[in-house]
């Protein structure tokens, strides 16, 4: 049974969702699951913007013929190739052979490689070409980068509607209501939101920031991305959740503490560095074991918070093997800009602690603190003062920004 959605009196969400799914892009794992968002533009000429996964592909066929109710389809704009938006693209380029099919020259390059059909059919556009359908005319922009090299924007002049493929999207299936306003998004969808970006988007923050600029000049009234609700009320404050995941810029005044325990005995630590910290004023605290916590959820809680401690045992004479690949994963995503503070631990050796500074080091504008804590095997008494004065020191910092 089709389940469509009307945006407006003349767009249409076409898309569906996921709940199957355990990890999207094989990597970030999605419990609430995951929408795929397609729209179906009726006007004198029927445009579809962008297609979907394979999971919902007989779903998706089924809602874009009930919206079409017998017309046949103009146009299918391809603004993002990967599989996720594209996989049922063969399928509806079967089904409508006259539609013609609009996308960038790098886009057209990819289906070559992920599809076999006439690439006759194919119109390549570019930045600040327009598609006039009867009443709406769109427009196009380059986003090259966000977050595959190929990606365009569609911008609806008419209506001031941003199809804007992977840029503003979330995870998480919907629930009935399609847009944004209809639920608590900043306490309901916005730690997904986060996710989403740095996770998915995070690495091109200066791409970002440049489709960003491109948008400040567009009379944008309406947000449809591929994933996640739809925007039509308070765009200007979701905008400015992306300029600052963009720019790398925290969000809340507050502390992270990374822990890499073994045993327990740096947990202990960090627990009692946590508790200091409190007691010095700082409200905004938590506590994540590396080992635990998926590592997308670190770098997001990274990208929140404005101060960050990496409490790690010694492992191999390394750093803990599952705070060396957050670390790693950091320093992939080109974090930077933050206050950090260090604690190590090393039966025998105690290394983790030079060699995570040393990771640091590699990430742009990392300030990190001169206290520092060091123990051996389990945290005692006699460390208390040092645990209290890197606390203080964290908390100075906190204030201080």
């Amino acid at each position: 049974m089709y389940n469509v959605k009307k945006i407006t009196d003349d767009l249409f969400w076409v898309g569906g969702n996921d709940r199957r799914l355990a990890l999207f892009e094989n990597v970030y794992p999605i419990p609430e699951g995951i929408s795929y968002n397609s729209y179906v533009l009726m006007d004198e000429k029927t445009v579809l913007l962008d297609t979907a996964d394979s999971a919902i592909m007989e779903l998706f066929t089924e809602n874009v013929k009930a919206v079409l109710n017998g017309r046949k389809l103009d146009y299918i704009i391809v603004n993002h190739m990967e599989p996720d938006h594209s996989a049922s693209l063969m399928r509806i380029a079967e089904l409508y052979p006259e539609a013609r099919i609009v996308t960038s020259a790098k886009a057209k390059t990819m289906m070559g490689q992920f599809f076999d059909f006439d690439m006759d059919r194919v119109d390549v556009v570019k930045e600040g070409d327009t598609l006039t359908t009867g009443r709406h005319t769109l427009s196009f922009v380059a986003a090259p980068m966000v977050h595959w090299p190929e990606v365009i924007f569609t911008f609806d002049q008419t209506d001031g509607t941003l199809f804007s493929a992977d840029a503003f999207g979330t995870f998480g299936a919907l629930n009935g209501n399609l847009f944004a306003d209809e639920v608590n998004f900043e306490t309901e969808w916005l730690a997904s939101a986060r996710r989403y970006y740095t996770n998915i988007v995070g690495k091109y923050g200066p791409q970002v920031q440049k489709v960003l600029e491109k948008a400040g000049g567009l009379n944008i009234r309406r947000i449809c991305p591929l994933h996640g609700p739809v925007w039509r009320e308070n765009i200007g404050w979701f905008i400015d959740r992306y300029q600052h995941w963009a720019t790398c810029t925290p969000e809340d005044k507050g502390v992270v503490i990374f822990v890499g325990s073994i045993y327990g005995h740096t947990q202990n630590a960090a627990d009692v560095l946590a508790s200091a910290i409190a007691d010095e004023g700082v409200h905004n605290v938590k506590v994540y074991d590396v080992s635990v916590t998926d590592a997308s959820y670190l770098l997001a809680e990274a990208f929140r918070a404005s101060h960050l401690v990496f409490a790690s045992a010694t492992y191999n004479n390394e750093i803990f093997t599952n705070m060396e690949h957050f670390l790693m994963e950091l320093k992939e995503h080109a974090f930077h800009s933050r206050t950090v503070a260090v604690m190590e631990n090393g039966t025998w050796a105690p290394q983790s602690g030079k060699k995570i500074r040393a990771m640091l080091e590699e990430m742009k504008d990392m300030t990190v603190l001169d206290q520092t804590v060091t123990f051996k095997s389990a945290p005692k008494e006699a460390q208390r003062a040092d645990i209290l004065a890197l606390a203080k020191a964290v908390a100075d910092a906190v204030k201080a920004s």
